[in-house]
C-alpha cells in the first residue's frame, strides 16, 4: 500500500499524507454517519461521554467539536478500524502485528471550529516502544483555510515536551516556554478520502476554521502489538485488549526500546476535554492573531 518513499518520509519527517484511500461512497457514508451522530447532541446540554461541545452549544442549535470513540457510535465509523487499506499501511510501517486503541472525530464548523494547541500524543500514553501512530481520515477536503492538521517535521525524534500548566497535566505545550520553532510547520492537505499517518511523538496542533467550509476529521489510534502501555490498570480486561488486534498475533513479550518518557501527571481536577484543559496554558499559540498559522490552517 505504501511506497518506499512514503516509508522513508514517515521515518524522517514523522508523518505522511496518503491520497485516495477511501472511495467516494465510503466518504459519503462517513458524512451521513456524522450528521446522524451530531443530531443526537440535541439531547444534551453539557459534555458527555460521547460529545465534547463547542462554546455556545444549545440543544436546539447543536455545536459539537468532538465525538468520542465514534467507532462505537455508528457502523460506518466502526468499519474504518479494520479498513484493509488502512491496516495495510500500518503493516508496511510496523509489520504484521497491529492493535487498535481508540478513535475520535474532530470537527471544525465553518467560521468558529475550535483550535487545538500544540501537543504530542505520546504525552498522554507512553508505551514500551514508540511504534504508535494516529491515522486521520479526511471526511472533507483539508485546505489551508479550514483548519487542516499542522505538523512540525522531525519533532518525533526529539524530546517529550512539558504538557503541564499550573502544576497539572493539560495536554498542551506552552508556545513560549517550550522554545520550539514553529516557522517550519507544515499543513496536511488533501481531498476527502485521503488519510494522514503521524508518529505518536510528533508535535502537532490546529487553528480555528476561518473558512465557510466544514472540516471533519476522524482519528484512529494504533500501535504495534508488542508496544504495551506503561500504565496498565490491574483490572484490565485482557480478552477485550486482545480483541483490539486488527492484524497478526498477540504477544506477552513487550518490545522494550529506549524512548524519552514524561508521565502525564498530575491530572487536572474534573479533567475531561483537551480543549478545556489546554485553556489553562499561559501562552497559547493559536489564540494569538500575531502568528501567521492562526489564519492558515491547523
Amino acid at each position: 500500500m505504501l511506497f518506499e518513499d512514503d516509508i522513508r518520509t514517515y521515518r524522517e519527517q514523522g508523518y505522511i499524507v496518503v491520497p485516495d484511500v477511501l472511495t467516494p461512497e465510503e466518504v459519503a457514508g462517513l458524512r451521513a454517519a456524522t450528521d446522524q451522530v451530531v443530531a443526537g447532541a440535541a439531547e444534551v446540554s453539557d459534555h458527555s461521554a460521547v460529545y465534547d461541545l463547542e462554546p455556545g452549544h444549545r440543544p436546539e442549535a447543536p455545536k459539537v467539536r468532538r465525538i468520542n470513540n465514534p467507532h462505537a457510535q455508528h457502523p460506518a465509523f466502526g468499519a474504518m478500524v479494520r479498513h484493509p487499506k488502512i491496516v495495510a499501511c500500518l503493516n508496511d510501517l510496523w509489520g504484521p502485528n497491529v492493535r487498535f486503541d481508540i478513535s475520535k472525530l474532530n470537527m471544525k464548523a465553518p467560521g468558529y471550529g475550535s483550535p487545538v494547541e500544540w501537543h504530542q500524543d505520546w504525552a498522554f500514553y507512553p508505551h514500551t516502544n514508540d511504534d504508535l501512530a494516529a491515522v486521520g481520515i479526511m471526511i472533507d477536503d483539508a485546505t489551508p483555510e479550514n483548519g487542516p492538521m499542522l505538523m512540525l517535521p522531525g519533532t518525533h525524534k526529539g524530546p517529550v515536551y512539558d504538557h503541564r500548566a499550573g502544576g497539572y497535566f493539560v495536554g498542551g505545550i506552552d508556545a513560549v516556554k517550550a522554545g520550539l520553532n514553529f516557522d517550519n510547520a507544515q499543513p496536511c492537505l488533501g481531498k476527502a478520502g485521503s488519510i494522514t499517518i503521524h508518529h505518536v511523538r510528533m508535535v502537532h496542533g490546529s487553528a480555528a476554521n476561518t473558512s465557510d467550509r466544514p472540516r471533519r476529521f476522524m482519528l484512529l489510534q494504533y500501535r504495534a502489538a508488542d508496544a504495551w502501555p506503561l500504565l496498565v490498570p490491574p483490572t484490565m480486561n485482557f480478552a477485550a485488549y486482545g480483541d483490539l488486534l486488527v492484524s497478526g498475533e498477540e504477544t506477552l513479550e513487550p518490545r522494550m526500546e529506549k524512548c524519552p518518557v514524561r508521565l502525564g501527571f498530575p491530572y487536572r481536577p474534573n479533567q475531561f476535554s483537551i480543549y478545556e484543559n489546554q485553556s489553562e496554558l499561559e501562552n497559547k499559540y493559536f489564540a494569538s492573531t500575531a502568528h501567521p498559522l492562526v489564519n492558515a490552517g491547523r
